[in-house]
């Protein structure tokens, strides 16, 4: 409805006709100014009863953090601006108000737009504070006490495979990996993690998951649940009606993207059936339209009792896969402009006024002419109704593809019954995305409706979203001043590391694509480098994606084209050992083996090179370099036009290399291997 108000009409007979509704309506017009566009004269009407029980019980919207690197910016923010951000997510009664936050457990690899460090990447090695997932679960508990903590691994470190890449040979030892994370997550930071997954979108192994509940139990965890697999509906549902042991170890059947429904075999088992990761699209409108049908359809359609969107926060580098493809979005932390998309305030709708423990009615369903209905209550006298008329191609998902359908313009008659029908007020939350104007109405409170026998209806207009409900704690969240107007990268920045006490592993805006590059002190040092940025992996992980041969981390501005980059080198390895600094880096994430730009390599054999991809395959240039192992050097770099040239020391080592292409891309550092190597005194200056 194209409207600042919206016309609602009590009723005292809901099988009565709007054309005999005229006396209410000039009531209605005088409290509540409204236009009405063309409806149809007649009402459907659709019961909201508990006398025949109630439905499954609601487990939480959520959002997921990682899979992989999602959140990376998000810590570099501005603290002002960090808060508030957060405060959108998390904050009950403000923004998104999430029930659930799920993070990944990092395994130092790449899973999607970075790597994420682990807890124990080695057998004998233990560190609680690496990365920042630890850090963003305690932001969310301290603004929401209550909210569902949930961890799930994309990736393993090397050791856990023995050498394959794979990690289900030695089930004892992934469980007990799994478990230190969740031992370490209360010991270290006071946090109880509720549910656990298996392997992110890869195979599961029964036997795995039968070890990993027993250890959970082993170590007092019985608390913590099980949720598999966080893939498909099949083969993990059938192969739970054929185990009983499977049966008894899983707790909730997790399934991504699963287009609105579920499968038989899924519904066979009685176990509670989440949508474990969905979404995953740009977050304008249309993305907002997506996240509203999924919200209430998941359900209708399939049983699906919490969605977890990935991801919850767009905080990484435009130009990584998957732009924007979050609740929010956060990727400017040296600027601190972030900006509040509609899919925070779609969110809202559900969860300001709602509570994992809630129940669904069963008198749930679509619209006749298009859209869905949702009602839960918390079994103490409140209700809340969540209704949605997304359109088709205003409401399409990343996956999977959607089916034709159609929605139109109608009025909807609900009848309260049962413990409901002695209601008399609901307030009431409207959106409307406007394809038209572009001038969204989002999360807009309206006046109470006045209820007549428990009766009420809306006139419905297309791609709308309201919310009907007992609960007066709905607020839309703001604060007295904008986020700073967006700016790009600065074209001068140094890093030069020296930070006894950083608040992270993580140097500030160096996003890891292969390996881990984190804060290093050289003890044995006295002189310019004790402080310095180190790439610390030396085995290949169990891989989630095609991680690349080589480790790399870029920064800056991927529309970056002239630069020149400085900075000083140390490679440990001796004798096979190399590093390079590079430019109009082109690619990251999932596809970080097919990246191009123009890498200046030099290694310990004394030799170097310029390739026009990580990859090392297309060679410029190359020659004697007299570097060795062990040993600092300065490296420039400097890309002009079509033309590059490098220093070594200071001293020109090579000049007037053409490059063609890529012809912009970002600032990167990295190594020959998962080896390990030092890096100090980053500059980059770019016009």
């Amino acid at each position: 409805m194209v409207v600042d108000t919206v016309l609602i009409m009590a009723m005292s007979n809901a099988n009565r006709g709007i054309r005999n509704y005229w006396g209410v309506l000039v009531v209605c017009l005088v409290l509540l100014p409204v236009y009405v566009v063309g409806f149809q004269d007649t009402a459907d009407t659709y019961p909201l009863d508990d006398r025949g029980g109630l439905g499954r019980e609601f487990d939480g919207i959520g959002g997921l953090s990682g899979g992989g690197a999602t959140s990376r910016l998000l810590v570099n923010y501005p603290q002002v601006y960090q808060s508030q951000i957060l405060d959108y997510l998390f904050k009950p009664n403000f923004g998104a108000s999430l029930h659930i936050l799920k993070v990944e457990i990092g395994g130092d690899a790449q899973t999607t737009d970075g790597t994420e460090p682990s807890h124990m990447r080695y057998e004998d090695d233990e560190n609680y504070f690496r990365g920042y997932e630890w850090w963003l679960m305690k932001e969310a508990k301290a603004r929401n006490p209550n909210i569902i903590l949930i961890g799930l691994p994309w990736a393993f470190p090397g050791w856990i495979g023995r050498g394959k890449n794979w990690p289900y040979d030695y089930p004892d030892v992934t469980a007990y990996y799994i478990v230190s994370w969740i031992t370490g997550a209360k010991q270290y930071h006071n946090l109880d993690i509720d549910y656990v997954g298996i392997w992110n979108e890869r195979p599961f192994d029964s036997k795995y998951i039968k070890m990993l509940r027993y250890t959970l139990d082993k170590y007092g965890l019985e608390r913590v649940k099980i949720v598999a697999s966080d893939d498909l509906w099949l083969p993990i549902s059938r192969s739970i009606l054929q185990d009983s042991e499977l049966q008894e170890a899983v707790e909730i059947i997790g399934a991504h993207y699963p287009g609105t429904y579920t499968v038989n075999d899924a519904l066979k088992t009685g176990k509670k059936l989440w949508s474990s990761e969905d979404y995953s699209t740009f977050n304008d409108e249309v993305g907002g339209g997506c996240w509203a049908r999924i919200l209430n359809q998941n359900y209708v359609n399939g049983n699906m009792t919490s969605t977890i969107s990935w991801n919850l926060i767009a905080s990484y580098y435009d130009g990584l896969p998957y732009t924007r493809d979050g609740l929010m979005t956060a990727e400017e932390p040296w600027s601190g402009h972030y900006a509040v998309e509609t899919p925070i305030w779609v969110t809202a709708h559900t969860t300001q006024f709602t509570k994992p423990g809630w129940h669904y009615l069963r008198t749930v369903g679509h619209l006749n002419n298009g859209g869905s209905y949702v009602a839960l209550t918390d079994g103490q006298g409140n209700l809340t109704i969540i209704i949605e008329t997304m359109t088709h191609d205003h409401s399409v998902c990343i996956r999977p593809p959607l089916p034709p359908f159609s929605v139109s313009a109608q009025n909807a008659t609900f009848k309260l019954q049962g413990s409901f029908q002695k209601l008399t007020t609901l307030q009431v939350w409207y959106s409307k995305l406007n394809f038209k104007s572009h001038e969204s109405t989002l999360f807009k409170q309206l006046k109470p409706i006045q209820l007549l026998d428990g009766s009420f209806t809306l006139q419905l207009d297309v791609d709308e979203v309201y919310t009907l409900t007992t609960i007066t704690m709905g607020h839309k969240g703001s604060f007295p001043n904008s986020p700073p107007d967006s700016e790009p990268f600065p074209k001068k920045y140094k890093d030069d590391f020296n930070d006894a006490n950083p608040p992270f592993s993580e140097a500030p805006n160096f996003a890891d694509q292969t390996g881990v590059f984190e804060y290093y002190k050289n003890v044995s040092d006295p002189g310019d480098h004790v402080f310095t940025l180190r790439q610390v992996i030396t085995q290949r992980p169990v891989t989630w994606a095609e991680d690349a041969d080589q480790t790399v981390s870029v920064i800056g501005d991927f529309m970056w084209k002239n630069l020149n980059i400085t900075c000083d080198i140390y490679i440990e390895k001796p004798s096979t050992g190399g590093a390079f600094v590079a430019g109009r880096v082109d690619k990251g994430g999932e596809v970080v083996r097919q990246t191009q730009g123009l890498f200046f390599w030099v290694f310990a054999d004394g030799t170097f090179k310029v390739t026009n991809d990580l990859a090392g395959s297309v060679i410029l240039v190359e020659g004697k370099s007299g570097t060795k192992a062990q040993t600092w050097y300065t490296l420039t770099l400097n890309i002009q036009d079509n033309s590059a040239s490098g220093l070594l020391n200071g001293y020109l080592l090579w000049k007037d290399v053409t490059i063609n292409r890529p012809t912009s891309g970002w600032a990167a550092i990295g190594t020959l291997s998962f080896e390990l190597a030092q890096f100090d005194n980053f500059f980059v200056t770019a016009e």
